[in-house]
């Protein structure tokens, strides 16, 4: 054998004396040794400091004390305070109270010490096989959630996520340290919420008119129904929904042997409460109810919690009602589109806590009084219950085409009628990034040259970015929004022109005041009046209005978005789909952003304006691309204002398995309040000039106009004058 075969065979048999099976049972001890000693490590010290809540804390904490808050004309409308609720000792309930809590949201409760690894890996496993088993978090979790948020944290993504989830555990664990079952129990049946306050007391009150000690089997189970996802299982809003989880809790209430088989199937027999019951919490408004509260905590501290004060808010119950019946029926139908792309609200099935981005559709509503500034009806989000962040007054989003009045709106105070001319047709701009940006239509086919009128109520990008980028400037165009209301940053590039701003709902429905106030712009408010416990008034705050626009300027922009609704991009969705007849007058403007990411629709009536939005949390096409059509505000936020503005108007018919009937909250408006001094005359709308015999009658229109503003020369006029020779001297 050669002296290089025998160093080979030498490594050989050292290599497998090297790599010995002895040498992976020690090196993977070694490792899990490591790991697990990293692990404790971690687990010791991750609620170090001040990073969770200790047992001193747990043990001493107490749930504050309430105040109240009444809409407009004395309604009850929540109990406002740092913690909304009235505690009940479980010793005064009846035991199919918690049994039912139990058995629906932990059926292990009394076997685990606060964390259950069974119930993760049934969660983990639903998520695998795309079954809802429901959730993985304890009773226990829930509460250490729901009582101590601010200091376990909020992460729902990545290592945070992780990190806070593991603070969850160790705090349910000292909590199961520090209290007994018992203790526990009771305080999570104080402590969450149940959309109409929070805690079982209030819930029983505000469901059906009566203490949590006199509720029977039936409402015991509703009630437990309702705390997994309160805005899902309302009873008034969604009965057939509700009855259909309150019943699944009675089933799962006789496998927990707390009924026999033959009491849940009676029970089940039982009606779910068919009206909300007189003189207590019926709204529901709670992005609404703490906005009210922050200003007031601001401006009166600890003494609104303590002294017994009656709010006055400008909420109207029944607007609300409307907004929360048009939500839901907007919520319901974009998740029904066989292209939505995203996971469905109703998959969250257990209750969680979310910071600011849910993983399923939102949207907002808010509407005011345009010349009070009232705000009579807000939804900031889809579960107040899921996340607290309000997207009516805090959510910054692309404003789409809805930004688009304020180019018009420039353009009409710059002394540019709405019968100008611009050419619908393609446009190049270069980019400092030696880019080009060449936008194009929703409508791929250019209409050449059109009035100023027809761009902006068929939405044509082409005529807002000419008008504003070239004719009027978008300093002059920034200028007017930031005038108007809106706060957010307003980039000077050309595609602000068309929306690619971001802006804030609220301050949306505050800009689009100034157009049915006639010029005149209004701070949205909350509050009417506070009141001490004897009646003295402490506070009325008065409307903040200041003039923004001239009055005729305003007249002819409400003209020009009445078109939109009238026979632009608004008609199907508000007069057709909605049904919203035309007797009530009303404008606005549909938005849509690039692939569907947002979409709006802001309008008004001469004595109501609404903003409406719909969007994901993060960012991102509402529907599925490349499946042959896109979001539209005119397609989704268009149908839920003309759903709510009927309802408004008309009140509502009773619908199976949906909410109950609803008188009208206000009486038809009877028209716009329009200022004297306005100029009409007929045009050509091919041309922009006056209209005269040699134009085709059809192409014939009433103009408005700003005096001063109207076209001198009349169509046809001077292609007539060049066929007619001059006569000889």
């Amino acid at each position: 054998m050669t002296t290089r075969g025998k160093t080979t065979l030498k490594t050989k048999k050292l290599l497998s004396r090297l790599w010995h099976p002895w040498w992976f049972v020690l090196g993977a001890a070694f490792v899990g040794a490591v790991g697990a000693g990293v692990a404790w490590g971690i687990w010791k010290n991750l609620c170090a400091g001040d990073a969770c809540p200790s047992i001193a804390q747990i043990k001493t904490y107490e749930p504050q004390q309430t105040s109240k808050l009444l809409s407009w004309d004395g309604r009850l409308i929540a109990e406002i305070g740092f913690e909304r609720r009235t505690p009940i000792s479980i010793h005064a309930l009846p035991p199919y109270v918690p049994q039912a809590v139990v058995a629906i949201e932990d059926h292990r409760f009394f076997d685990h010490r606060g964390f259950d690894p069974r119930g993760i890996a049934r969660a983990a496993f639903g998520k695998l096989t795309g079954r809802s088993l429901g959730g993985g978090s304890t009773i226990t979790q829930q509460l250490a959630r729901n009582v101590f948020e601010d200091e376990i944290g909020f992460e729902r993504r990545g290592f945070r996520a992780y990190m806070r989830k593991l603070k969850e555990v160790q705090v349910a664990r000292d909590l199961e340290q520090s209290y007994t079952k018992e203790q526990i129990l009771e305080a999570y049946l104080n402590e969450i919420y149940m959309g109409r306050g929070y805690g079982f007391q209030n819930a029983a009150r505000n469901y059906f008119g009566k203490s949590v000690t006199d509720i029977d089997v039936a409402e015991a189970a509703l009630l437990a129904a309702i705390l997994n996802m309160p805005g899902l299982y309302d009873p008034f809003r969604s009965p057939e929904r509700a009855k259909r989880r309150r019943d699944l809790v009675l089933s799962r209430m006789a496998d927990e042997k707390y009924l026999t088989d033959e009491e849940a199937e009676r029970w089940k027999a039982a009606p779910l409460p068919q009206r909300e019951p007189d003189g207590t919490v019926v709204s529901q408004a709670p992005y609404f109810t703490e906005w009210v509260r922050q200003i007031l905590d601001s401006r009166f501290g600890d003494e609104i919690y303590r002294n017994g004060l009656r709010v006055y808010t400008t909420l109207d119950v029944d607007i609300q009602k409307a907004a929360e019946v048009a939500m839901d029926s907007g919520f319901a139908a974009i998740e029904a589109d066989p292209i939505f792309a995203h996971r469905k609200y109703e998959e969250f099935d257990t209750v969680q806590a979310f910071p600011r981005e849910t993983p399923y559709l939102q949207g907002a509503l808010v509407a005011l009084d345009p010349s009070t500034g009232d705000v009579r009806a807000m939804v900031g989000g889809r579960d107040f219950g899921h996340s607290k962040f309000d997207r009516a007054r805090l959510a910054h989003r692309q404003a789409g085409s809805s930004f688009k009045p304020f180019v018009y709106t420039a353009a009409i105070a710059a002394g540019i009628p709405a019968s100008h001319i611009v050419e619908d047709s393609p446009i190049a701009y270069p980019q400092v990034d030696s880019t080009v940006w060449e936008p194009s239509n929703f409508d791929p086919e250019f209409k050449g040259l059109i009035t100023l009128r027809e761009g902006l109520y068929t939405s044509t990008n082409m005529i807002a970015i000419k008008l504003g980028w070239e004719e009027v400037g978008i300093e002059s165009v920034a200028q007017t929004a930031r005038r108007m209301g809106i706060q957010t940053e307003i980039e000077r590039y050309p595609s602000t022109t068309i929306g690619a701003a971001e802006v804030i709902p609220i301050q949306m429905a505050e800009a689009y005041s100034a157009f049915p106030a006639m010029g005149t712009k209004v701070r949205p408010f909350p509050i009417v009046r506070v009141e001490d416990a004897t009646g003295k008034v402490l506070w009325e705050p008065q409307p903040e209005r200041s003039q923004v626009l001239d009055s005729l300027v305003a007249a002819v922009m409400v003209t020009m978005l009445e078109d939109v609704v009238t026979r632009g991009t608004g008609y199907n969705a508000i007069r057709l789909v909605a049904g919203l007849p035309r007797e009530v007058p009303a404008g606005g403007k549909t938005g849509t952003t690039n692939d569907g990411t947002d979409v709006w629709f802001v309008g008004f009536t001469p004595d109501l304006l609404a903003a409406v939005w719909f969007g994901m949390d993060r960012p991102q096409p509402i529907f599925k691309l490349g499946r042959g059509r896109q979001a539209t505000g005119g397609g989704l936020a268009g149908p839920v204002w003309g759903r709510f503005m009927k309802q408004v108007y008309y009140g509502s018919e009773p619908v199976e398995g949906g909410p109950p009937a609803a008188e009208p909250a206000l009486p038809l408006p009877t028209g716009w309040r329009m200022p004297e001094g306005l100029n009409t005359a007929l045009v050509d709308r091919r041309t922009g000039k006056l209209a005269s015999r040699w134009c085709p009658v059809e192409d014939q229109y009433l103009e408005y106009f700003v005096p001063g503003s109207e076209p001198t020369e009349y169509c046809g006029i001077s292609g007539l004058r060049r066929l007619i020779p001059r006569r000889s001297p």
